[in-house]
């Protein structure tokens, strides 16, 4: 398997935990102590992946948790309509 399309079935993975974990509604340190313990696993599933991969799929994976719009319906973003210009 090519170098790219091993990293991309690791980066689906790690989506893929993301979203069944309920990681996204967890505390900070909490999100940082998951991806710590989740990328360390994806290392193990994935051995060819380098350190560089990993680190570049940590900083993927944590800004994926914490975006600039809230995930969710709860989330306080507003349609046009509601924005005032």
């Amino acid at each position: 398997m090519g170098k790219e399309k091993l990293l991309d079935r690791a980066r689906d993975e790690l989506f893929s935990h993301i979203n069944r974990c309920g990681v996204l509604k967890a505390a900070l340190d909490d999100q940082a102590h998951w991806m710590d313990e989740t990328i360390d696993y994806i290392g193990e599933r994935f051995p060819d992946l380098t350190d560089g991969d990993l680190k570049g799929l940590h900083e993927i994976g944590i800004r994926f948790c914490r975006p600039a719009i809230a995930h969710g319906a709860a989330s306080s973003a507003k349609t046009l309509d509601e924005v005032a210009v």
